[in-house]
This record gives structure tokens, C-alpha cells and sequence, in this order.
């Protein structure tokens, strides 16, 4: 909540504990809830959190009244209460500062027989994940919904301010458009339909209305996968630009994911430290990114094979998988774009490289330290003919697409975009194991609850 100011003017103002900075020496009131509480002889010291941050509380037993006292000192976790207090700095508090506790209202005590069940102490992730409705709480977890958040404001702000319209695709839709494989059915009235896999399809017909724009929204994919890169349902952000060819996007890819860090960085430090980040790997994201061919990447995965450094032969055609990414990527300081993978192994919509038609004009952005692909894009067919080929060649139907040929019917120009997922930038720019994290309530292979 935005700090208020209280219609009597000698109360204290009520204020966040991310802006305690702007009030120091000063008397102010907090709303939020009891995180831990520790007890030293005659000193309380409880460590309260409103969801911007935590401080600590000192509650010398001479300077309140002995109800007071008490009230402090029975408190139990997660019980949500009403602070005042005097904003103190100290070098050696988390935030730079602490709160001399002079009044302190409960509005609800969590009971004794019902203590909160996510405790300071180590739990298993299953049990986290069965109660992840409390596990945000958590001053780790809130740190990584606050940088999430500010990744999702960052990215939309780069494409508004450069010149992008962003505009809605359908979550409902009557086709693949990343194969048939990973698709959620859904029944329609009596139809088949499907969670959208992308809006890519439907952002290509407004970049031909609009020339520069971006959607912003939650995407479905049914992958039977465990990996600690996978979720069924994600979040992400799609540009899509006309006239504009391969070099063009993977230009506007590292600028755009530079900007991304730099607002984090400049932002969220706090809750980076939070999470014990380097920040120095952070602070190496600036363009140009290094461009790779495929073929480069599949050299330096055999020469790394030879040399003992992967188990695993890859083999050149398929396409890389997660420990191929893993490696790649820990190669350099910065995200790699790896370029022209082979045709056969992407999707229908690529535009195949005129200098060898077997490559096709393609682009994924793997994050640096070993997180993988971040973002993918390529430059899509404007010719009528080669899509309707290709959409042949792949076994899905033409009904569902005719609308997306029709683009190439009626001023049809060569386009680009890409997409980037949130919760694998998120993952990466946080530095977290797993993706389950990075978003509020995660949908993997096995968990729908809570």
C-alpha cells in the first residue's frame, strides 16, 4: 500500500519498511506481520515484514509497559499486527535500519495449537510446494515475486517506449503452433480447441496492422517433462516486427534483455542480496551478445565431448537439449545467441535461410552460467506457397489456417519476432535451481494444488 498520512497532524505517518530510509529519526507506524522473534535477557528483538521488506524491532523491557512488554514477547509467527515506532540507523541491520518498538497492536494472533507451519527450520520441497500459499511469505520468496515483478515491468517498458503497440492474443485457440504434441484440449461448445502454445501466430497479423508490436500473457504447454526448466503453464512476452529479418530481432533481443538486468540491478538490489546473487555476472550483461551458428555450437560440444568435459555425444541434427545448453552457455559471460539450427527440427513457420536451405532463420538466446534458452525467435515465411508447403509437410491441417496464410495473401513482407518466458529469465537473473520458484503458484508435470 502507498504510504498514507494521517488526517490528524501529529500522528506518524504510516509508511512501508522499504521506505523507512525516508524517515529516519523520525516516529511511524507499520502494517504488516511477525516474522521471528528473539529474546536476549530484557531485549525483544521481533523482525516484522509488510511485503516490501523486513526489519527488526528492539524492545528494551525499561522502555514500554509491562503489558506491552508481554503482549511483544508472546507474539507468535506470522500473527498480523499494527507497529509504531522510531525509525533508527544501523550499518549492521539488513535493510540500514531497525525500529525502537514503542506501541504495537495485534489484529489477529496466529494460535498456539495451530502454529504457522512454514518455520525457520529446513523443509522438504514437497512439503513447501503443498504449502506455497505461506512459503511466499518467506523474505527469499517475496524477494523473487518483487524481481519478477520488476522484470515484467522493465520488459514492458522497453517495448513501449520503443515504439511497440502491445496487443492481446486469444488464450483459446482452433491450432498448434508449436506441434501437436504439447497441446491442452479443451471442449469448445461441442468443438475442439486448445490452450494457446504462443500468440506468435496472431501477433504476426497485427504487426501487419500495426508494424511494432508485443503481447504480454500466460502460455499452455502439455510437456510430460521434470526438468527444473519446465513448467505446463508460463508466462511470456512476444514481439513481432515488420520489415524487419533475423539480424534485426537478435539486435532488439540483447538490448532488450540489457535493459531488463540494468532495472534490476538498478531497482532490486536489495533483493538480490536477499538472495545472496552475484551481482558482477549481472553487471557483464551489456550488447553485443556472441552469435554462434549451429554448427559452431554442435563443434564445441564435440570438441568438449573429446576432451572429457560433457558424458553425453551429441548428435549433430537434433536439436540441443538441456545438459547441451548447460554447457554451451557456462562458455560465456553474457547470453550466446546460437543461430541457424537445422529446419527439419524447428517449427513450420521458419523462413529457411537463402544461402542453404536446410538452416533455417533462427535464433535462441541462452542465458549465461548455465540456465539455457531464454528466448527464441526467427524470421517467418512470407511466401504463400513454401507455408502452405510447409504446414503440409508437417501433418497439421490448412482449415485452422487459413486466417494465418491469408497474411501472406493480402501485402505479405518479411517479419521477425521472438519470444522470451519469464520464469526462465526470472530463474536466471535470480540465480535459482529450479523454475518452481519463480513464479507464485507453479503448474509442473504432477502439481495442480494450491
Amino acid at each position: 500500500m502507498d504510504e498514507t498520512t494521517s488526517s490528524t497532524p501529529s500522528a506518524p505517518p504510516v509508511t512501508t519498511i522499504a521506505r523507512l530510509g525516508q524517515h529516519e529519526g523520525q516516529t511511524v507506524i507499520l502494517r504488516g506481520w511477525l516474522y521471528n522473534l528473539r529474546e536476549s535477557g530484557k531485549l525483544l528483538f521481533p523482525i516484522f515484514r509488510d511485503g516490501s521488506g523486513t526489519v527488526q524491532g528492539v524492545v528494551p523491557k525499561s522502555a514500554v509497559s509491562p503489558e506491552m512488554f508481554d503482549r511483544i514477547k508472546t507474539l507468535t509467527q506470522e500473527s498480523s499486527v499494527i507497529v509504531r515506532g522510531k525509525v533508527r540507523a544501523d550499518k549492521r541491520a539488513p535493510g540500514g535500519f531497525e525500529l525502537d518498538v514503542e506501541d504495537l497492536e495485534v489484529i489477529h494472533r496466529v494460535a498456539d495449537d495451530g502454529p504457522f507451519p512454514i518455520s525457520l527450520k529446513e523443509h522438504g520441497v514437497d512439503f513447501l510446494m503443498e504449502h506455497r500459499h505461506l512459503w511466499i511469505r518467506t523474505p527469499r520468496q517475496a524477494a523473487i515475486l518483487r524481481i519478477r515483478a520488476e522484470i515484467m515491468r522493465a520488459a514492458q517498458e522497453y517495448f513501449d517506449t520503443h515504439g511497440f503497440v502491445r496487443t492481446d492474443p486469444p488464450i483459446l485457440t482452433p491450432a498448434a503452433c508449436e506441434g501437436t504434441s504439447t497441446l491442452f484440449p479443451v471442449n469448445y461448445f461441442g468443438d475442439e480447441a486448445y490452450l494457446t502454445q504462443s500468440g506468435q501466430l496472431y501477433m504476426e497479423s497485427t504487426a501487419m496492422a500495426l508494424g511494432k508490436v508485443y503481447s504480454f500473457g500466460p502460455t499452455f504447454r502439455a510437456e510430460k517433462s521434470k526438468t527444473r526448466r519446465h513448467l505446463t503453464e508460463f508466462w511470456m512476452i512476444e514481439p513481432e516486427v515488420a520489415y524487419a529479418g533475423l539480424d534485426d530481432i537478435m539486435v532488439l533481443a540483447e538490448e532488450f534483455l540489457s535493459h531488463i538486468v540494468l532495472r534490476v540491478l538498478a531497482n532490486r538490489a536489495a533483493d538480490l542480496k536477499v538472495l545472496g546473487r552475484d551481482t558482477s555476472k549481472l553487471e557483464a550483461i551489456r550488447p553485443p551478445f556472441p552469435r554462434v551458428s549451429y554448427d559452431e555450437a554442435a563443434k564445441l560440444l564435440e570438441e568438449a565431448f573429446a576432451a572429457g568435459k560433457i558424458e553425453q555425444k551429441f548428435e549433430y541434427g537434433n536439436d540441443f537439449g538441456s545438459p547441451d545448453e548447460t554447457y554451451i552457455s557456462s562458455q560465456f559471460d553474457r547470453p550466446v545467441m546460437i543461430h541457424r539450427y537445422p529446419a527439419d527440427i524447428k517449427a513450420f513457420y521458419m523462413d529457411p535461410d537463402p544461402d542453404n536451405g536446410k538452416f533455417a532463420l533462427c535464433v535462441d538466446v541462452l542465458a549465461p552460467e548455465g540456465y539455457g534458452e531464454i528466448i527464441g525467435g526467427s524470421q517467418r515465411i512470407s511466401s504463400y506457397e513454401l507455408l502452405k508447403q510447409r504446414i503440409e509437410d508437417h501433418g497439421l491441417p490448412l482449415a485452422p489456417f487459413q486466417w494465418y496464410l491469408d497474411l501472406r495473401r493480402y501485402g505479405s513482407v518479411p517479419h521477425a519476432g521472438f519470444g522470451m518466458g519469464i520464469e526462465r529469465a526470472v530463474a536466471w537473473i535470480c540465480g535459482l535451481d529450479h523454475v518452481r520458484e519463480t513464479i507464485p503458484f507453479a503448474r509442473t508435470l504432477n502439481r495442480i494444488y494450491p
